[in-house]
């Protein structure tokens, strides 16, 4: 069964972290499959692109990295310091730039009139 974030990851034990995410039902991630006869190597650049992208968005850096024909192992350090040190505004940002905000949020960057309950909503959304 799987384990919230929260129990994995333990920033107070360590700031590295080695993940590895895995194809299933022999697909292919990149390379050349020889039963199909299809090259999916044209994918490599795409995830090494986006790790880059996502190391330049939230407070990691990418130690190491291997990507191979149906996964790949990135060794990744959280850099606590940076992330803490943002505001409400850069976290928003950097959030936004790859996802939808939620309504809340979207009423805060607005400028609605928002409760003190709304406001504290905000608050803990952005500092997590």
């Amino acid at each position: 069964m799987p384990k919230p974030r929260k129990t994995l990851v333990l920033l107070d034990q360590t700031p590295y972290y080695h993940c590895v995410s895995r194809c299933v039902r022999r697909a292919f991630l990149c390379g050349f499959d020889t039963l199909s006869g299809k090259s999916y190597e044209h994918r490599r650049q795409w995830i090494v692109d986006r790790m880059k992208l996502l190391a330049e968005i939230f407070a990691i850096d990418i130690c190491a990295y291997a990507v191979m024909s149906n996964h790949y192992h990135v060794i990744l350090h959280v850099d606590t310091q940076t992330a803490t040190s943002w505001s409400e505004q850069q976290v928003i940002d950097r959030w936004q730039h790859l996802f939808s905000l939620p309504v809340i949020v979207q009423r805060y960057l607005a400028r609605e009139p928002l409760s003190r309950a709304e406001q504290d909503t905000v608050t803990e959304l952005t500092t997590k």
